[in-house]
């Protein structure tokens, strides 16, 4: 049986901070005295700063599921209209500068199988040491910063789809309209098979609706698909609710440590080996190629970060710049986890953006989007 411990809530507005632990205090620090100072936090992106998509997502409804902010994914199944908004927000408690925000557009009743949430996947590498399905597995805590509209439970999930094992977990919202601090911590799944190398390690959920399908009792690892805690409330069900988090932190051990603040270049490179999108402002220049002659084009486009898999690769031609290829995904044709190189034969030639034919020897420009998410 696995326990689970829910703790602290702090007024951000300034006034109040998470509570030093005891063992972990030196002058009014809270700080680890074992384990790594820094890459405490398998969370990426946690104080929501990095927006390579875009910093607004909107009709978030059935069938149209989405990364938004680098690293979170918003899903939902429904039987109603149901369908919300995600943005970047610069309302974010002390500390912080951004927050991941969501707000209902269309609100409706939550049917038995239906479901809506908020999700980031560790990478099983970086999950790897805690030791899941063995007797060694480690107790790790969560921690963020919450704000919505709404008071009462809300609810959220800990698993991996792959090994079907989840744990719901659940946490008061004690005050509307107010950032307050949360925790809760959870031993480790002695049971299972976890993956240890690039794959999904552990799936980290925030619960916005669940159906009575997919609700479940927290604090005991199991089988069961479950992705909400039983009483929790249902955001998806008043029009108009907002719920932000930020300050995410999943860390080994069971106490929460002050945040891990990484500079933006550091979280930057973490997201890009997931996500990357590369353009020069408005034109798709990040990377440039040369044209062999007006029937081919050839060109290799390195990666600033080795990808965790071989991407998916989308090529930027907006109409913007007329140096531009217009080619379609056909032109890939080789990659590693390092670097795309791609290349390009057709026998009608190709032509840039303003439909004009390439010229043998000459340079033209191309972005890209490379997707390698788990």
């Amino acid at each position: 049986m696995s326990t689970l411990k829910v703790d602290s809530i702090v007024d951000g507005s300034g006034s109040g901070a998470p509570t030093a632990p005891n063992g972990l205090t030196v002058g009014t620090t809270a700080i680890p005295t074992s384990g790594a100072l820094s890459n405490r936090n398998l969370i990426i992106n946690g104080a929501m700063q990095v927006a390579q998509r875009g910093t607004s997502f909107s009709g978030i409804t059935g069938g149209s599921a989405k990364y938004t902010l680098d690293r979170y994914f918003a899903d939902i199944a429904t039987s109603s209209s149901v369908a919300f908004t995600v943005a970047q927000s610069s309302d974010a408690p002390q500390g912080f500068n951004s927050s991941l925000g969501v707000t209902l557009t269309t609100s409706g009743a939550t049917g038995a199988g239906d479901y809506a949430y908020l999700r980031q996947n560790i990478e099983g590498y970086n999950f790897a040491h805690l030791n899941f399905g063995t007797a060694n597995a480690q107790t790790f805590t969560l921690s963020f910063w919450v704000k919505s509209s709404l008071t009462g439970t809300f609810g959220g999930y800990l698993g991996a789809a792959a090994n079907a094992r989840f744990q719901t977990f659940s946490y008061t919202v004690s005050a509307a309209n107010t950032w307050e601090y949360k925790t809760v911590t959870v031993s480790g799944d002695t049971a299972g098979t976890w993956d240890a190398i690039n794959g999904v390690g552990l799936q980290v959920a925030w619960s916005l609706s669940c159906g009575t399908t997919y609700l479940g009792a927290t604090g005991a690892w199991g089988a069961s698909l479950l992705l909400g805690a039983t009483g929790q409330t249902n955001l998806t069900e008043t029009t108009g609710a907002t719920f932000q988090i930020t300050g995410v932190q999943l860390e080994v051990g069971d106490t929460a440590t002050p945040f891990e603040h990484r500079s933006y270049g550091d979280e930057l490179a973490k997201c890009q080996r997931y996500y990357l999108e590369a353009r020069k402002g408005s034109y798709p220049e990040a990377y440039h190629y040369y044209a062999r002659a007006n029937t081919a084009v050839v060109g290799n486009i390195p990666f600033p970060v080795t990808m965790r898999a071989t991407p998916s690769v989308t090529l930027n031609s907006n109409g913007v710049d007329n140096r531009a290829v217009r080619v379609d995904t056909a032109a890939l044709v080789t990659f590693s986890p390092v670097q795309s190189w791609w290349t390009k034969d057709a026998v009608a030639g190709l032509y840039d953006d303003v439909n004009t034919p390439f010229v043998s020897g000459e340079s033209y420009g191309i972005g890209i989007k490379a997707d390698a998410e788990l």
